[in-house]
Parts: structure tokens; sequence; C-alpha cells
């Protein structure tokens, strides 16, 4: 993960090179500024295990309930992802061609669907249960 702060390091380096000509300062000043990226780099991730932690917690409180609705939201859109981005792009093919194989005529054309959207979030889905896997299989709890 690249964080902004070191995005820019090396123009302001440069410039800091333009700008003080003596190479003794500009180096001190160099020093510097890889000092505040660092703290600044430092801080960002302390944030970013943070929100992660509490996103953690999160997910367990909502794992440990006993409502249907708490805990099977996560495989209802699963399967929803999975008839919208697999099954039905597939049945609007196949099912106007199985019916004229059979001799029904007028057959009107199923409406198509944004599947872009549906398959980002079946890859996402599905990238996660990869993940999980692996662990499972390293044997991380």
């Amino acid at each position: 993960m690249a964080f902004p702060i070191l995005a820019v390091m090396g123009a302001v380096n440069s410039l800091i090179e333009r700008v003080i000509p003596d190479p003794q300062k500009a180096a001190e000043a160099k020093i510097k500024l890889a000092e505040l990226a660092a703290k600044g780099e430092s801080e960002e991730l302390a944030a970013l295990v943070q929100m992660t932690q509490a996103q953690t917690e999160i997910l367990k409180i909502d794992a440990a309930g006993t409502s249907f609705f708490q805990k099977g939201w996560r495989p209802l859109a699963g399967w929803a992802a999975v008839i919208g981005g697999v099954v039905y792009p597939l049945v609007r093919v196949f099912l106007p061609w199985l019916l004229n194989v059979l001799g029904v005529e007028g057959v009107p054309e199923l409406p198509a669907l944004d599947t872009a959207e549906i398959m980002a979030m079946l890859g996402g889905m599905l990238g996660l249960g990869t993940m999980r896997s692996v662990e499972r299989q390293k044997g991380v709890a």
C-alpha cells in the first residue's frame, strides 16, 4: 500500500535540492522530511489498524446474533449475486433457444441486467471466501 506522503517525497526532495544550494543543509532538510513522512505514515497505519479492529468487533457481534435476518443476509447476498451474475445470463440466452427448439414461437426476449455490478459484488465475495479458505488450510482460527 502506497501512502500519499510517500508519493510526493521524490518531488519534494528534488525541490529541496533546487531551493537549498548547500548540500549539507539540503541533506538535513531531507532527513527532517523523511522523519516527518515516517511519523505521518505510522499515524496513518495506526488509524487503519484501529479502524480494522473496530470493524472486526462489529463483525463478531453480528456473527453472534441468533436472528436469521441478522446471520442470513450475507448468504442471501451471495446467492443473489450468483443468480444475478451467473444463472440469469445463462437463462436469458438458453431459455429462448430451448423454447425455439421445442417449437414455441413468439418468445419475447428477456430483459438484460447490469451484470457488471453484480459480477463485481460476486467477485469480491468470492475473493473473501478464497482468503478464508486459505486461512483454514493454514490452521488460522
